[in-house]
């Protein structure tokens, strides 16, 4: 039988939407947020699987937080895995890409905002 994690309860994992499914209008929605491009551009300056969701510095709170990372994956952006009570995340930079050449580099400039 397995084990529930610590805390008694189990999380879905989560749900995530292939970068070739999403158009054009649905990326710059998701990342039209300050809070959202700022989570994508800190990604960006992180290696593959090392942050958690909450060592982002964002004036959000939790919940907040979730939804911000829910609409991230809706539109092809963010990967996230658990690994035991952690949920940790990647940008997807080449699928996205693939799927809008150019965009994310541009919007990873810093002197955009």
């Amino acid at each position: 039988m397995a084990q529930q994690p610590a805390g008694g309860g189990h999380r879905p994992a989560p749900v995530h939407t292939d970068p070739a499914q999403v158009t054009v209008l649905a990326a710059l929605s998701a990342l039209a947020d300050p809070v959202r491009l700022q989570l994508v551009r800190e990604l960006a300056r992180s290696e593959d699987w090392t942050r958690t969701c909450g060592s982002f510095d964002v004036p959000v709170g939790k919940a907040a937080l979730s939804h911000h990372f829910t609409v991230l994956r809706g539109a092809g952006l963010v990967e996230q895995r658990d690994e035991g009570p952690r949920r940790v995340n990647r940008l997807r930079r080449a699928e996205f890409g693939a799927r809008f050449p150019g965009l994310l580099e541009l919007l990873l400039r810093p002197d955009e905002v």
